[in-house]
């Protein structure tokens, strides 16, 4: 091994969690501290627990309440979707495939 180019390896480091467990590892600084630890993460707890990020949790269950609050309301009908308009490339393709077949490919496949 070269001398001087390898960090500080530190045998005893401290993990301080956020739940308040702490523990120690082998690591290259000697304090780290953690948002979630084996001690508090669901999979190994099995509690189901939702880490909401700026909203974004809250936000989805408001669409969901007003999907489910339509829905209860009109029960038997689907709001029909406008037509996408459809894209030159795919027409040309279209096209293709529904030109009927030339008389000389016709004779061909029918002497074979």
């Amino acid at each position: 091994m070269k001398k001087g180019i390898h960090p500080q390896y530190y045998p005893n480091a401290v993990v301080h969690c956020s739940c308040g467990n702490t523990f120690t590892v082998g690591s290259t600084q000697a304090e780290i501290h953690t948002d979630v630890c084996s001690a508090c993460h669901p999979f190994f707890t099995g509690e189901q627990r939702i880490v909401d990020t700026a909203g974004q949790v809250e936000r989805f269950l408001k669409r969901l309440e007003r999907r489910d609050e339509m829905l209860a309301e009109e029960p038997g009908e689907v709001a029909e979707q406008p037509e996408k308009p459809v894209k030159a490339s795919t027409q040309k393709r279209v096209r293709k495939s529904a030109r009927p077949a030339s008389a000389e490919a016709t004779e061909v496949a029918t002497e074979a």
